[in-house]
């Protein structure tokens, strides 16, 4: 099961969003996971601990230290598009898992 972090610059509606989003897709996908959501400083401290983070493309650069750790950082452009999220997950989650 992969752990997810769904993060945003204050951690109430975008994450919640965005976790309802990731969350469907997988769901699609027959992929398990847990996601969490959270503001995007608590999700910087907690990144390392988590296969994939979701945000907005600019805050990624914001998961740079996770990232080199093995942490597969996804930068969405539309929040709300599941056909982003859905491609975004196919080439950066299961292929490289």
């Amino acid at each position: 099961m992969l752990k997810v972090i769904a993060a945003c610059g204050n951690g109430m509606g975008s994450s919640q969003i965005i976790k309802m989003k990731i969350e469907k897709v997988f769901k699609k996908l027959g992929v398990q996971v847990s996601i969490h959501h959270s503001s995007i400083g608590e999700a910087k401290t907690q990144a390392s601990g988590y296969d994939v983070v979701f945000c907005s493309e600019a805050l990624k650069k914001n998961f740079a230290r996770a990232e080199e750790g093995g942490t597969i950082v996804v930068g969405l452009k539309n929040l709300l598009s599941e056909q982003e999220i859905e491609t975004k997950i196919k080439e950066l989650v299961i292929d490289k898992k």
